[in-house]
């Protein structure tokens, strides 16, 4: 049967057209189960409104991880209503759609849907993420969802960065960073708070009454805003003195109870784990796969802004290692679906002063050793010990991946590069970049690929270390790209002298 058949019998009352809500009703508004058929030929690709599909039509449920990464039926499985962060055996979960049911959709309905929805006020669905809802969580309440219109962010043109240092005309930047907190956490803690949202609503026998997580920054600073925004009391453990002053104020403004914990991040992480083991507190890292399903529509967000033709290379900045599994989900879901033929090459660019998943696909995937993360100017990533470490490598191995690492002095002066052409990137960044200069030296990635760095912070947040790098207050590193303030005292002549010098210079 053909997908605009299929929509058609499954409506529920065919004779009943869509028609916009009033204008002051729109941000808010939940398009109810009283749709028509789907817009003629002649209009599809410009609905008023997006058309929603029957309640119950897409369902999604909890699996064994290691059932999807080994191929193998399983009978486990678990309600996403249900408070479960692993399997029978101990393994990690995963969100697992119901194929079947969305290939009743051809891509071609699935593209335009995506597509009409971006940039419009309609709720939820000008959120990057919400957008893309029935590949999300498909069966959660509009009412429930907490947003805040995240997503939707700039796949930036690096051309004069490309060009200048790389040889390169087809360079782009996902600048995830540009969000509601300023990094791409927020993509999957609007998935997570939401179905938080949701469960407190429930009556349950033990409600939840609350949510908490390990952080090293951004995690804290997305989880304490969604929270706030759905009052829900969010508790947040930091490593003690490890995560940038910009990053420690946001879950702090934001109401959270925060624990600054002798330890690192690793540390901190066990801690919540025993905590929300014992307390009826909602573990919100990515151990959760709930987060990862927000976050993987950054990867199908990266199809639609290339009118959906494929990159060849994407690269992730890697630390607890779901976010380049999430990008791994959001370009298959997208193949299987139909919308594109085939996915891109993945890298993770890891710090080298925490590099346990560098290490390992250097050993040929020999044997995985998790290690003590030294300190890095990269602090979202300095993990030793990463929760997703089999998604990592799961990922990887279906894309044909690479693992590249960074130094400290590598990552600066990446960072100090580009944003030397117009760009204001984090240190995380900067190992993404890193990565991509030494894959383009090998001649790995070729000057031709279309290749997409993706930027997982805001700039703003790491400023000191900008400061330090062009004042050249870092230990033991050159900081060969500084732009150091001249120091001219108060005289006409003596700053014509300056500027007449800096102009020789750059006409030379």
């Amino acid at each position: 049967m053909a997908a605009s058949q299929l929509f058609n019998s499954l409506l529920c009352n065919p004779n009943t057209p869509i028609s916009p809500p009033p204008h002051h009703q729109l941000r808010r508004t939940t398009i109810k189960c009283t749709t028509t058929s789907p817009p003629s030929s002649s209009t599809f690709n410009t609905p008023s409104v997006p058309p929603r599909q029957p309640l119950n039509l897409f369902s999604a449920k909890y699996v064994p991880f290691n059932s999807i990464s080994s191929n193998t039926p399983t009978s486990e499985s678990y309600s996403l209503d249900e408070v479960v962060y692993r399997s029978s055996s101990g393994g990690l979960l995963d969100v697992q759609h119901d194929v079947a049911a969305l290939k009743q959709f051809d891509a071609h309905y699935w593209k335009s849907l995506f597509d009409s929805r971006v940039g419009k006020t309609t709720w939820p669905y000008g959120s990057g993420v919400w957008s893309k809802k029935e590949w999300v969580l498909p069966e959660i309440d509009s009412d429930d969802i907490v947003s805040a219109f995240e997503g939707n962010t700039n796949l930036f043109w690096a051309e004069r960065f490309g060009k200048k240092y790389l040889e390169m005309n087809d360079l782009w930047v996902k600048h995830c960073g540009i969000s509601h907190t300023g990094s791409f956490k927020d993509l999957g803690m609007t998935v997570l708070v939401s179905q938080v949202n949701k469960l407190r609503k429930m009556k349950s026998s033990t409600p939840l009454v609350g949510v908490g997580c390990a952080s090293t920054g951004d995690t804290s600073a997305a989880l304490s805003a969604y929270c706030a925004a759905a009052n829900i009391p969010s508790i947040v453990f930091l490593p003690a003195n490890k995560i940038s002053m910009a990053q420690l104020v946001q879950p702090i403004a934001n109401g959270a109870f925060v624990l600054s914990i002798d330890t690192d991040f690793d540390g901190c992480m066990r801690l919540i784990r025993e905590v929300t083991s014992e307390l009826p507190i909602y573990l919100a890292n990515s151990l959760n796969s709930l987060r990862l399903e927000g976050q993987k529509t950054a990867a199908i967000e990266i199809l639609q802004q290339f009118d959906w033709e494929v990159p060849d290379w994407v690269i992730v900045p890697g630390g607890n290692l779901g976010n380049i599994y999430a990008f791994y989900k959001g370009f298959k879901m997208c193949q299987e679906l139909g919308l594109v033929d085939e996915i891109p090459r993945l890298v993770c660019a890891q710090a080298a002063n925490a590099n346990p998943l560098y290490l390992y696909y250097k050993s040929g995937w020999n044997e995985f050793h998790p290690s003590k993360a030294s300190k890095t100017f990269a602090s979202a990533i300095q993990i030793g010990d990463p929760v997703s470490i089999d998604r990592a490598v799961f990922a990887l191995k279906n894309s044909n991946g690479i693992v590249e690492e960074a130094t400290e002095e590598e990552l600066m002066d990446a960072m100090a590069l580009a944003d030397s052409t117009g760009m204001f990137i984090c240190p995380h960044t900067g190992v993404a970049l890193t990565a991509l200069i030494k894959l383009r030296k090998s001649g790995i990635i070729r000057p031709t690929d279309r290749t997409v760095v993706v930027s997982t912070a805001h700039g703003l947040k790491f400023t000191q270390c900008k400061i330090d790098y062009h004042s050249k207050e870092i230990k033991d590193m050159a900081c060969r790209f500084a732009n150091t303030p001249v120091q001219v005292k108060d005289d006409f002549g003596a700053i014509m002298d300056v500027l007449n010098n800096y102009l020789d210079t750059r006409a030379s």
